[in-house]
């Protein structure tokens, strides 16, 4: 038997082959700068991680960061979370966090596979604002969640306080009514560059001490804090200083939550999977339904 012959491509074929299907997952703003075309109007964002889908090289737009984005790059996940025991599934209430990368969100069926509270990304710097705040927002409550909005922090881009101001403006506020739940501020791995955003230890901890007390001055409750124990004892130097006050929001893929940030000796909540893309990941809270709503009203 001779060789097997394959058909040929002529090299520019090929690459627009390729660049096609490169295509397929950029934002749309990325694709001149490969030369590509735009796909059609109607695709749907490609909920992965941007750093499986794009080149090295290219850095992502500006506000397009979600909940975790980082942190997934980063650190990876241990793979399916174990099932949850009937007694830990009592002790625990299921959450979501959703951003614009799921674009309208079915709130009664999430409602319906036990879910029960919800944040929705809200601001990140003092530009972005989640186009689709209102729909996630006012549709969890609809459904009779508990919910509540984050901020993605940009600390290279802006002080602590101005974000602060920016996120309570956009929909970031908080009030004692039992529905909703106190803003949650990201600071994770950055997804746009420097692991650190640039900063020292000490700037990054004064950074976030701005952030929390400017959002306790405008709504009289203390931020939450999502991070993960990697990035926050890397780019805060382990610094132990909020929690007493705020409250720990873990991410972290696995069946345990693992070691806690320095500071902390328990969790309010934990980003326990990011595989949920097209729902938002998933979240637990440590304690019943109305432990929870105890926590959105103190």
């Amino acid at each position: 038997m001779g060789p097997v012959r394959r058909p040929t491509t002529p090299p520019n074929g090929r690459l627009r082959l390729r660049l096609a299907a490169v295509a397929t997952c950029l934002p749309l703003t990325l694709l001149p700068l490969l030369g590509a075309s735009a796909p059609p109007a109607a695709a749907e964002p490609d909920p992965r991680p941007y750093q499986t889908i794009l080149p090295s090289t290219v850095v992502p737009e500006r506000g397009s960061a979600y909940m975790g984005v980082g942190v997934l790059a980063h650190e990876g996940s241990s793979g399916t979370p174990e099932p949850l025991s009937p007694a830990t599934r009592a002790s625990q209430t299921e959450g979501v966090d959703v951003s614009s990368h799921q674009r309208e969100v079915n709130w009664p069926t999430l409602w319906g596979s036990g879910t029960r509270w919800a944040y929705t990304k809200a601001t990140e710097g003092t530009s972005y604002r989640n186009p689709y705040y209102d729909q996630h927002y006012d549709g969890a409550h609809g459904v009779g969640m508990v919910r509540g909005a984050y901020h993605f922090a940009t600390p290279d881009s802006s002080g602590g306080s101005t974000q602060a101001d920016y996120f309570v403006d956009h929909g970031g506020g908080w009030t004692g009514d039992g529905h909703t739940l106190p803003g949650a501020l990201d600071i994770e791995w950055n997804p746009y560059g420097d692991t650190c955003y640039g900063k020292s230890a000490a700037s990054m901890v004064s950074w976030i001490g701005d952030f929390l007390n400017r959002y306790k001055a405008r709504t009289g409750r203390d931020a939450v804090i999502y991070t993960s124990t990697s990035w926050w004892n890397t780019c805060t130097g382990g610094h132990r200083g909020f929690g007493a006050t705020n409250p720990l929001w873990i991410a972290r893929y696995a069946s345990t939550v693992g070691p806690l940030p320095a500071g902390w000796s328990s969790y309010a909540m934990w980003q326990y999977t990011s595989t949920g893309a097209t729902v938002g990941d998933h979240d637990r809270f440590d304690g019943s339904v109305d432990a929870l709503r105890e926590f959105a009203a103190a």
